[in-house]
């Protein structure tokens, strides 16, 4: 499905990835285990093309894809919810969700499909579909970026610190949204980073651990 290869990665001078890689398959869930600061999110924003690399390869469906834009790599089928959410504050929560089918120009039969399907999956977020991205709790800012990276996740679904930042409960709610993911969508690979797992252990087939910048574990989860 996708595979990185020897990927190197410098900010500001200091060496943040080294030589990491790592395969993604059609129905996994693998979860990217490490402490802040060691390498979690700079992976997943190097794949989706949102800071440069140093060297490396990333591999999807024989094609090499490292030289494409971030939007081309979306048209892939690759949907990122990152940590920070992202909404734009002024815009309603539905074109907040709209605007990676917007992007990629999908036709209008199409984005009116795939928003009803995340309506479907989050009916939550029907609900609310009126309010301003602004106007959202933490808890209900990850999933509206969930909704929003599922209308383009036709393949691979990367989730960046779904759970940082959420009360207990919210958090439990959340790894049980993933875990009907797993059963609405069994096709899709999942790419989740954590620095602390325990809440998906039961959505988790695959941990990777990463320690400064370089994948150092391989553990099948509990």
């Amino acid at each position: 499905m996708l595979t990185v290869e020897n990927l190197n990665v410098e900010i500001e001078g200091t060496r943040v990835l080294r030589d990491l890689s790592l395969s993604l398959r059609s129905g996994v869930c693998t979860v990217l285990i490490g402490r802040n600061g060691a390498g979690k999110t700079t992976t997943l924003r190097s794949i989706m093309g949102l800071i440069p690399i140093v060297s490396g390869t990333f591999t999807m469906a024989g094609q090499e894809i490292q030289q494409l834009p971030a939007n081309k790599r979306a048209g892939l089928g690759i949907g990122y919810a990152p940590e920070d959410r992202r909404l734009i504050p002024d815009f309603s929560i539905e074109e907040n969700i709209l605007l990676p089918m917007l992007a990629l120009n999908l036709p209008v039969a199409e984005r009116k499909e795939r928003l009803n399907q995340v309506y479907d999956f989050l009916p939550q977020l029907k609900e609310m579909r009126g309010r301003p991205g602004g106007g959202v709790s933490g808890g209900q800012g990850k999933m509206v970026a969930l909704g929003r990276a599922l209308t383009v996740a036709d393949k691979i679904l990367f989730l960046d610190e779904p759970f940082q930042g959420l009360a207990p409960a919210l958090a439990l709610e959340y790894a049980r949204t993933l875990s009907r993911l797993r059963k609405y969508r069994p096709e899709l690979a999942l790419l989740i980073t954590e620095s602390t797992p325990q809440l998906l252990r039961e959505v988790a087939d695959e941990e990777l651990q990463i320690e400064r910048g370089e994948i150092s574990q391989l553990a099948k989860a509990d």
